[in-house]
């Protein structure tokens, strides 16, 4: 069993030895606490009886003491509601630091398929560019032809005005002229291929973009 405390002390003139568990100090400061009220009272009630003041003493004392019970309750209340709105608080700030985190992913992705994008998008140019080259050169070659083929009809019509020409030249040429023409078709259907071909692409790269 813990050791009480004796103490004597002075309230309102008078000696008392207070006996108690608290420590020393304690029970000094509860009787000066009483003491002063006392003091206090007879001040403003200067006929007040001993036995009345010390009745008031002790009404206010615990006017006091059931008003500080409210006041921690009253505290603890607004602390638990100040912890229950850091609570939320930290619950906004997890959301926020999650929404940036996926938005930085996104953000990441995106790139990632715009870049993607980009490369298809490349290499698709560098397709069409390359169809377009070959186009140009066989158009050139297609126009060398015809020109060729239309010398080779004024040729044709040449020698066969000439009265002093051979059946057999004009039979040569006239070989040339078909093999010449077979070379013409089918330059001619693979400049459809490839157009065919270079639309395609086009449309694609357009649609890409």
């Amino acid at each position: 069993m813990a050791e009480r405390n004796r103490v004597n002390v002075k309230i309102y003139g008078q000696e008392f030895t207070i006996s108690g568990d608290s420590p020393r100090d304690h029970i000094i400061k509860v009787a000066d606490h009483v003491d002063r009220k006392m003091h206090e009272l007879a001040a403003i009630m200067p006929s007040c009886s001993m036995s009345m003041l010390a009745v008031l003493t002790a009404v206010n004392c615990a006017d006091e003491y059931f008003k500080n019970i409210k006041l921690i309750e009253d505290l603890k209340s607004k602390n638990q509601q100040l912890e229950k709105d850091a609570q939320h608080y930290v619950q906004l700030w997890d959301d926020a630091k999650k929404s940036f985190l996926q938005y930085k992913e996104d953000a990441k992705a995106s790139i990632e398929t715009m870049q993607e994008l980009q490369r298809q998008y490349d290499q698709k140019k560098d397709q069409y560019d390359k169809l377009l080259a070959e186009f140009n050169e066989l158009n050139e070659r297609l126009n060398n032809i015809k020109k060729i083929n239309e010398d080779l009809k004024m040729t044709v019509e040449k020698y066969e005005k000439e009265k002093d020409s051979t059946r057999s030249e004009v039979k040569e040429l006239e070989s040339r002229y078909r093999d010449i023409e077979n070379n013409f078709f089918d330059l001619q259907m693979e400049n459809i291929q490839l157009k065919n071909e270079l639309n395609r692409y086009k449309k694609n790269i357009e649609q890409d973009e």
